[in-house]
Formats: structure tokens, C-alpha cells, sequence
């Protein structure tokens, strides 16, 4: 595994020891009706489940377990990794302030100061957000814990991976929605370092497509301007400690239109019974793209 990624599988295999007991072990579903639809054999790894409804919490706790607890004043973060720290800090009594957008939805703000954290507002950008960041921490004496750059999100991401290769241990291809790539790359080095064959897709909006531009281009290429997208939750642009790894081992990103989009939303609410939000209907939408089938059978191609 190449020694320029932030994170290494003995890191995630460690991460996953001291977290497991705070978390829980979401299930994995099928659907045969998705299946036949999708023509292929489909999993569903059940992060809605997770506590605070989302998988961040993995990289949340990792993330607090390893700062100095007792002389940490007070941790900080933007709002897509809101509730998810703001329980971790909760857990580790340790103030938390959440730098959000004043155009976030009311439901995700409640949810954000029902888990006791201090509430910061911003303008929608990730310039307004890192700087109003820098100055709470400057304030408060605080530790800043990025989204998906800190490392140790990263690394507590990755734990999602090895419960899915322990769930489905003969699994083939894991398509992941991306963001900021913290999930994305946590998984992808766990996967590939234990089961090399494996293969790793990253699945995002049409209008947020930073990902599939690096990829194509060969270089980080963010996204110039904040973009307009349903999936709130992958608003966030690719970074430098999540590019080396979805450069080197995401076989290819795929976008989805919003309306690909709200159509599996809808899928899986009439299939599955689950209460989905946006950004977890990426990964199926592209799996029932027009574009996957076609674009899949030319990469068994070039690599078989």
C-alpha cells in the first residue's frame, strides 16, 4: 500500500478495537426487487442505523479518543460532521463548537444542539467555514477536527470497511458516495489492503463533481464554487489527504443527476422501507445508471 497515504490498515484495525463498543454494528440488507432492477447482487450497509443517523460517528470518536482529553478545552468542526462530534465530545465531556451554514436546514441545527453543542453560523462557503473555524479556536483554545481531513476521521471511517469485508466477506465492488473523500479513502485502504481484488467506486452528484474531474484530470481539482446539489451532505470538495488514495485505488467515480437521485430515494422508501436522505441514495443511483453497466464491462476489460 503506498506510503503516501495518511492512514495505513493496522491504523483502521486498531481504530476499530477501541471504538467498537460505543457504536453499533449496523446491519447489511438486501433487496431482491433492487437486485433484479440493478442486475446485480446488492448489499446495503445500514449507516442510517448508526447513532446520530449517519456513519461519521466512527471518525468522530477516533478522532476525540486521540486528543489530549484532559487539557482540551473544547473541539471544533463544520457542520456536515456536526452531530457526530458533538456526540463523541459529549461522550468525552469535552465542549463543541459546530460552524454551520445559515442556510442548513433547522431539523439538522436541532439535532446539532440536542447533542450539547455550541452552535457558530457561517455563509455557505468552505472559506467562510474555515475561517470562522480558525477564529473559535483561536477564542476558545480548542482543537479544530476537520470532516474528512483530520487523518483520524479518515482512519475511523475505514472501520465501515472492515465490517462490510467481515459482513460479506466474498463481496466483489463497494461503490461509496464521496464528499470530502474521508469515508471513501478510510474504506478503500482497509478493502484493498486485506482483499486487493476488491474493486471501489465513488458515487456523487452531477453538480459536485469534483471527484470525477480529479480523476479525469489526473489533479485535485476542487470545486470552484459552492454547488447546488440536494445531497447536502457532499458539498464538501476532495482534499489532499483523501486525493492519494482515490487516486491510486478507486477504479472510477460516477455522477448521478438530482433527479437520479430522488428517484432512489424513492426506490428504497417503496422497496426497503427505509427513510433514506439524499446523499445514501448516491451509491444505488449509480449503480442504476445507464453509465455503470457499459463503463463497468470496459474496466473488466483492461484489467482481466
Amino acid at each position: 500500500m503506498s506510503s503516501t497515504f495518511c492512514i495505513t490498515l493496522k491504523d483502521v484495525q486498531e481504530t476499530q478495537k477501541s471504538i467498537q463498543d460505543l457504536i453499533h454494528a449496523t446491519p447489511i440488507m438486501t433487496c431482491s426487487s433492487l437486485d433484479a432492477l440493478a442486475a446485480h447482487k446488492l448489499f446495503f450497509k445500514c449507516e442510517l442505523l448508526q447513532k446520530t443517523g449517519s456513519f461519521k460517528l466512527h471518525g468522530a470518536l477516533n478522532a476525540v479518543q486521540s486528543l489530549p482529553v484532559k487539557t482540551c478545552k473544547a473541539v471544533v468542526t463544520h457542520s456536515n460532521h456536526g452531530q457526530a462530534l458533538a456526540l463523541a465530545a459529549k461522550m468525552m465531556g469535552i465542549p463543541v463548537h459546530v460552524v454551520v451554514p445559515h442556510t442548513a436546514a433547522s431539523c439538522k441545527k436541532a439535532a446539532i444542539s440536542g447533542y450539547g453543542a455550541v452552535i457558530v453560523e457561517c455563509d455557505p462557503t468552505d472559506e467562510s467555514r474555515a475561517v470562522v473555524a480558525a477564529k473559535i479556536v483561536e477564542k476558545t483554545g480548542g482543537i479544530l477536527v476537520h470532516s474528512h481531513q483530520d487523518p483520524a476521521v479518515i482512519t475511523g471511517q475505514g472501520t465501515i470497511g472492515l465490517e462490510v469485508l467481515q459482513q460479506v466477506p466474498a463481496v466483489e465492488a463497494l461503490v461509496v458516495p464521496f464528499g470530502g473523500g474521508g469515508m471513501l479513502a478510510g474504506i478503500a485502504v482497509a478493502v484493498k489492503t486485506i482483499k486487493s481484488d476488491v474493486w471501489i467506486f465513488a458515487a456523487e452528484p452531477l453538480n459536485a463533481d469534483d471527484c470525477y474531474r480529479s480523476k479525469v484530470n489526473g489533479v485535485l481539482t476542487p470545486n470552484l464554487q459552492p454547488p447546488t446539489t440536494i445531497a447536502d451532505g457532499v458539498k464538501t470538495s476532495i482534499d489532499p489527504n483523501t486525493w492519494p488514495v482515490i487516486r491510486d485505488l478507486v477504479v472510477d467515480v460516477f455522477v448521478v443527476t438530482e433527479e437520479e437521485i430522488k428517484h432512489v430515494m424513492q426506490l428504497v422508501w417503496e422497496r426497503m422501507k427505509l427513510l433514506i436522505e439524499p446523499t445514501a441514495g448516491l451509491g444505488l443511483a449509480a449503480v442504476l445508471s445507464r453509465h455503470f453497466f457499459k463503463r463497468q464491462h470496459k474496466i473488466y476489460k483492461t484489467f482481466v
